[in-house]
């Protein structure tokens, strides 16, 4: 499988983290880890630029974690026109900085820093996946 399945819009149809997509179906996120140097990479990547080391070790991302900043997106990108207002995020999971949208079904006046968010997984139209961050 490759990566054309992955998000709203997908702009690449092959990467070297296909196996995103494969967790992603099964309900899992998960994030890549170096062999070498132990650091953790999301969005996930196969090779470490600090060592540099092509082998890594797929973890999940699992458990709460706390919201450390977010910005309400007017002006989408392109292809993302459609999709605004929506709000962006970054998640601490124990030391792994997850960045993505945080569920429409979260206020603007209900999200505050520090909050309990948890990533869940998403099938988008036509079948794309995806995932969000949403309280825990």
């Amino acid at each position: 499988m490759g990566f054309e399945k992955f998000g709203r819009i997908s702009f690449a149809s092959q990467t070297k983290v296909g196996d995103f997509i494969d967790y992603l179906e099964k309900g899992e996120l998960a994030a890549t880890k170096c062999q070498q140097c132990g650091r953790v990479y999301f969005p996930p990547r196969s090779d470490c630029p600090w060592c540099p080391d092509s082998a890594v070790d797929w973890i999940k991302i699992e458990g709460t974690g706390k919201l450390v900043t977010f910005t309400k997106v007017h002006y989408g990108p392109t292809g993302f026109e459609d999709d605004t207002p929506y709000t962006l995020a970054v998640a601490d999971f124990n030391g792994v900085k997850v960045f993505g949208r945080i569920s429409k079904e979260l206020a603007e006046e209900d999200t505050t820093v520090g909050m309990d968010l948890k990533a869940v997984t998403v099938t988008l139209l036509g079948g794309q996946l995806s995932y969000e961050l949403v309280p825990a």
